[in-house]
């Protein structure tokens, strides 16, 4: 029974995302004007580096690795911290908070739906193409199976990661500027605008022990490189201590702000 509460808002959700047509066709627009300057981009890098390989991936792998990257954003992210910010502005938390189901889980069911849709919608016809294109570039292999959890556990991380930054608005009330820094630095240390390994090695080891790269690096690069071993199982299990991790701390640090709130507006 209370699985079917998380369904139904997974359908209404889905319900909400398909009645906003044109924005689904204003994103993947675009998606693609930035993916054109990202082309360009790295190509004149490429030419200026004066060698096909740079850091170990040649130009396509960079390509794929970024145009998968940004449909796996497309896909993952929910804007939970605008979410958030807006609700304890307009005091609407209040409602949430009496709803039979824990906040945390309200607000992640309530976005699952778009996560079928942009699914559907952006990631997968962006991979069909990317494999039919590259022609057999992508390894489709086992290697789907480990990046499907990877996923799953990205977006748990992700999420938590959110839910954190929004509770904070509990103690702001205000939660624009600190989103946007959280933004810039979320799609900077996860690789997902430069691949992680063209980053200095001093800053690659330190963003080895952050949470971020497991969130689009991870699967992207289990996805990439194919198969299995040792060292996919070791990213999987670096994944799985970070959503644990981050998943007690985010309901930690709730239960504590939840003593904090105040509401000036409804």
């Amino acid at each position: 029974m209370k699985f079917k509460k998380y369904l139904s808002l997974t359908r209404a959700g889905i319900i909400e995302s398909l009645q906003f047509r044109l924005s689904m066709f204003i994103m993947v627009l675009g998606n693609i004007l930035y993916l054109t300057v990202v082309y360009f981009l790295w190509r004149a890098i490429y030419a200026s580096a004066g060698t096909d390989t740079v850091n170990g991936m040649t130009f396509s792998d960079t390509l794929i690795y970024l145009v998968l990257a940004t449909a796996l954003f497309n896909f993952m992210e929910m804007y939970t911290v605008w979410e958030m910010g807006r609700n304890i502005q307009t005091g609407k938390i209040v409602l949430d908070l009496l709803k039979p189901m824990r906040y945390r889980s309200f607000l992640f069911w309530t976005f699952s739906g778009t996560f079928v849709v942009n699914f559907f919608a952006t990631f997968l016809p962006t991979f069909i193409v990317v494999c039919i294109v590259t022609k057999g570039a992508v390894p489709l292999g086992i290697n789907l199976l480990y990046f499907v959890v990877a996923v799953v556990m990205a977006v748990i991380i992700n999420y938590s990661i959110d839910f954190i930054v929004g509770t904070i608005c509990l103690y702001t009330e205000s939660i624009w500027g600190i989103n946007i820094m959280k933004q810039v630095i979320v799609l900077l240390l996860s690789g997902a605008t430069i691949p992680i390994a063209f980053f200095p090695e001093p800053l690659k080891t330190v963003v080895g022990y952050m949470p971020f790269q497991s969130i689009y690096n991870t699967p992207l690069t289990i996805l990439l490189n194919g198969g299995g071993g040792q060292e996919v199982f070791h990213a999987l299990g670096v994944q799985m201590l970070w959503c644990v991790g981050l998943l007690f701390v985010s309901s930690l640090f709730w239960s504590l702000s939840l003593k904090k709130i105040t509401v000036n507006g409804g």
